[in-house]
């Protein structure tokens, strides 16, 4: 029976941007549950030249696998209520920073699936919904300050991109994980929206039940990729929003105003800080409504020592067996 998993990376800003406090942030969500958190959180930096905008990136939270798609949702949504209770900056799912450009500072969802006896059917069905497994969350619609379209991180990010001949190979949007030994879904942008979330996982489960062997499509996911990330829901993928409402009856609207609109429209009227606190809202309360941000700018470096001294070197043992498995 197939098993589902989800890992979600968000930004914590203060209040425009990220700084070291995530690392505090982390070492309280570490403490709280210790035994969980170990192995279930995570952390990123920018590389590169990219550091010159900022060093921190986002952070990372996971949920067990689970059989049950709206099970694990439920469980994931504890997970966010950990986090959101040992945070005091504001909670930013989204893909990329709005006024960033910067595509190794980037956020995403990965969506892993288990427990199925052919993984290359799997792997070649979900390939073949892609182009429209990628819409549900697509969440990313600023760089340096100017709109980009559907998706900046999808187009840039250093960590997805089109899908090669090799499974296994990290850095494109579908693969198969060397380490965890499931299908991993990269190619999602994180989203406050957890009913948004909800349907990607049914979607998914949908697609892992399926017995027969669906054409993967790949040449033709891979030469509309560009045009979703600027356009979203194009004209040539209709036969297969179709095709997938077969599988599991979501509501299509979801496609055609993504996350994405959404967003933009709260930034053209509110601002970046503005936008910022409607996905700390919807994160933390499911309102996705600007409200008061309390705080104004502050380094963290003192609380990001405290806490890289707390989070980090306890894991240090974690990272060097990732990092050789990986």
């Amino acid at each position: 029976m197939p098993t589902f998993g989800i890992e979600e990376e968000v930004f914590i800003t203060e209040p425009q941007r990220p700084t070291l406090r995530s690392f505090y942030y982390l070492a309280r969500l570490l403490a709280k549950n210790p035994r969980f958190y170990y192995t279930h959180s995570a952390h990123n930096f920018a590389r590169g030249s990219d550091v010159k905008q900022g060093v921190m990136g986002g952070v990372e939270i996971s949920a067990d696998m689970n059989e049950d798609a709206d099970a694990l949702v439920d469980d994931f949504a504890k997970r966010r209520a950990d986090l959101a209770s040992v945070t005091n900056g504001l909670i930013v799912p989204v893909g990329h920073l709005f006024d960033y450009q910067a595509n190794t500072n980037t956020c995403a969802i990965h969506v892993h699936v288990g427990g199925v006896a052919d993984k290359k059917r799997l792997y070649g069905n979900l390939a073949h919904f892609l182009p429209v497994l990628a819409l549900f969350t697509i969440n990313s619609p600023f760089a340096a300050s100017e709109y980009f379209g559907q998706s900046y991180r999808m187009a840039n990010s250093w960590a997805i991109g089109a899908i090669r001949g090799d499974w296994e190979y990290r850095f494109q949007d579908l693969i198969h994980s060397k380490r965890l030994g499931t299908v991993e879904l990269r190619v999602s942008d994180p989203c406050w929206d957890l009913g948004r979330i909800r349907w990607l996982l049914r979607a998914i489960k949908a697609i892992a039940e399926l017995d027969e062997t669906l054409d993967a499509g790949i040449e033709r996911y891979n030469s509309l990729r560009d045009r979703m990330c600027r356009e979203g829901l194009l004209d040539e993928i209709g036969d297969l929003v179709d095709e997938l409402k077969n599988l599991v009856d979501f509501p299509v609207e979801l496609l055609r105003r993504t996350a994405s609109d959404e967003l933009r429209a709260v930034c053209d009227s509110e601002g970046i800080v503005g936008a910022y606190s409607a996905l700390d809202n919807g994160y933390r309360n499911g309102v996705f409504e600007p409200r008061p941000v309390p705080f104004g700018k502050r380094s963290g470096t003192a609380e990001g020592l405290l806490g890289f001294v707390g989070y980090f070197v306890p894991r240090l043992p974690y990272y060097a067996w990732k990092g050789l498995v990986e």
